[in-house]
């Protein structure tokens, strides 16, 4: 508009968005309200995800390690006297405070744990400290549900342990809470804080439990994959974490988005990649992914995609993950620590049988919705397309001289984007 408002509608879900000059200029980041100095000890135990605390988790499905080689060893879940043997990057439990319960499956499904699963749960059981854990995590979630276990027996209380291994929620939990050497409360580790390498273990292990929850829940088409960071952003703690969701349904946005796939397979090129290179919004790219300012959203958001001819990331070659992962990562570490994010992935559900490419969306929660959107369903978002690829590319540039995130990312002008970069086949 001639006064500089900006004005965009999403392509996909029909978002109107309007950028006003001047409200961009508010701080993004929101620091810590309370800010404390930091032992030795609150390093590993600061909260119910770190390292000291494991058993304040239920029973572990996965970790992921790093070997002294350098390379990646996914482990099964651990026993409880096994925890300590080796040093998890990230590990993968179920979530005690559930979206989607195994009861929610078993009784509308009549789904049950597969035999593999069920002699996990059996040998964890019969393990008197594997016992005494599951007992203790399903005593708190009844009392933080208001009842009280007290009056249940044993026997009783057991039979909500399945919830705790064969469930459809999970969480991917990093190891520290606050960066190495911090020294205060505000220091936290976030994913731009990691290292190149540690990036990619968070990213692998969160492909690897999509894939096993398919395999494991034949009655769910989708899995959501999902990253709250900071409060603001709805994290319940400020400890780095991805959930997992195995759902019943597709989701709205897979909807719309498999709507309009189905009358123009190409539109991720032409209404995505494309059309951001064709007004300067791509920020970053390499030889397998691409990212840039998106447009149309509610929030400020950076979009990352796959240019994989594989769209389910599990079958993808490990140079595809690694290139997701090193544009994911250099996106959270430009975008800094103290700015609540939501990162959100989407990919092709298990039963559609069209081309969507993975995809992931990092979103700057830095404004809170109020009347002005709810009694239009028009949103303000306070940084436009344009801004967001200036501050990020800025930062990009500076990651990248510090050795701080990888050193193959082509930034801003050095990109060269082929037109349909995304190299998806219809026919796959």
């Amino acid at each position: 508009m001639a006064d500089g408002t900006i004005k965009q509608i999403h392509p996909f879900t029909g978002t109107e968005v309007w950028t006003v000059p001047g409200r961009g200029n508010r701080p993004l980041s929101h620091p810590a309200s309370t800010i404390v100095e930091l032992s030795a000890h609150d390093h590993t135990s600061y909260c119910a995800f770190c390292s000291d605390n494991m058993l304040s988790t239920p029973p572990e499905k996965s970790r992921i390690i790093i070997d002294s080689s350098g390379d990646f060893d996914i482990l099964p879940g651990a026993l409880p006297g096994e925890l300590s043997e080796t040093t998890p990057e990230f590990r993968r439990v179920p979530n005690l405070f559930e979206i989607v319960s195994f009861d929610y499956w078993h009784q509308n499904f009549g789904f049950d744990m597969d035999s593999e699963t069920a002699m996990r749960m059996a040998q964890y059981l019969a393990i008197p400290e594997g016992r005494e854990h599951v007992l203790a995590i399903v005593r708190t979630r009844l009392s933080a549900a208001g009842e009280d276990p007290a009056h249940m027996t044993d026997g009783e209380l057991l039979e909500k342990a399945p919830s705790y291994f064969a469930g459809g929620h999970d969480v991917i939990i990093g190891r520290r809470h606050f960066v190495d050497d911090a020294t205060t409360s505000d220091q936290l580790a976030s994913s731009g804080t990691l290292t190149v390498k540690e990036h990619e273990a968070f990213i692998r292990l969160t492909v690897d439990g999509i894939r096993d929850l398919y395999h494991r829940n034949r009655y769910a088409p989708y899995v959501v994959a999902f990253q709250n960071w900071l409060k603001p952003a709805g994290a319940s703690f400020d400890h780095l974490h991805k959930q997992l969701v195995a759902i019943d349904e597709r989701g709205r946005l897979i909807a719309d988005e498999l709507h309009h796939l189905r009358g123009n397979p190409n539109m991720y090129n032409e209404l995505a990649v494309d059309y951001a290179g064709y007004h300067n919004l791509i920020i970053a790219e390499n030889d397998h992914a691409v990212a840039f300012a998106g447009f149309g959203h509610r929030y400020p958001t950076i979009e990352i995609y796959s240019k994989s001819a594989i769209p389910e990331p599990w079958l993808q070659s490990d140079e595809e993950i690694q290139a997701m992962s090193n544009l994911i990562h250099a996106c959270h570490a430009a975008t800094g620590a103290d700015v609540p994010c939501n990162e959100e992935w989407v990919h092709k559900p298990i039963d559609v049988d069209m081309p969507m490419p993975w995809h992931v969306m990092i979103k700057w929660r830095v404004s809170t919705l109020a009347g002005f959107e709810g009694g239009t369903k028009v949103y303000l978002n306070t940084l436009s397309p344009h801004k967001v690829r200036d501050r990020v590319v800025k930062e990009m540039y500076r990651l990248r001289d510090e050795e701080l995130i990888a050193s193959d990312l082509r930034i801003a002008m050095e990109c060269s984007v082929e037109r349909n970069s995304l190299k998806y086949n219809p026919l796959l």
